[in-house]
């Protein structure tokens, strides 16, 4: 399938690539299909979450552990029914991913230029049915762990 990226051009992604979000995003959710993209030949920290239904959506996201963070945080029955994770223990089928975004001095004044990253909506993902849904936590009822890079 050829999806059109506003950072890639128009990109080549097989249909067992594609991730759904049955319920959307919050805010998009017209937007159920996406593809993981990255630039080509370059080890990729930062991926392209890439809407398959408009062009024009398109995130920034990356592991937590990128930035040096720690996400614990519970799924209910209904996030494992989504998500269609019968067994808590297969963790490995799991990938967590949180939204990023570079903000410049002019968007946000001197003290909030830099990166942006959203952990308190967290994007999960089965990548072996290949469905996801953004994880809203409303309350710290999670661990965030911040480490320091080496």
């Amino acid at each position: 399938m050829k999806i059109k990226s506003p950072e890639f051009g128009t990109v080549e992604v097989a249909d067992d690539r594609i991730i759904e979000f049955p319920a959307g995003l919050p805010g998009f959710e017209q937007c159920q299909r996406f593809a993981l993209v990255h630039e080509e030949g370059r080890e990729a920290e930062v991926f392209l979450l890439q809407s398959v239904d408009d062009p024009e959506v398109a995130f920034s996201v990356t592991a937590p552990a990128r930035l040096g963070v720690n996400l614990e945080f519970v799924l209910s029955d209904e996030d494992m029914a989504l998500l269609q994770l019968d067994d808590a223990g297969k963790i490995d089928e799991v990938a967590v991913v949180i939204i990023i975004r570079s903000q410049k001095s002019e968007e946000a004044g001197p003290a909030g230029a830099g990166l942006s990253a959203n952990f308190m909506a967290p994007l999960v993902i089965n990548t072996r049915a290949r469905l996801g849904m953004q994880k809203v936590i409303s309350r710290l009822g999670c661990e965030i762990t911040l480490r320091q890079q080496d």
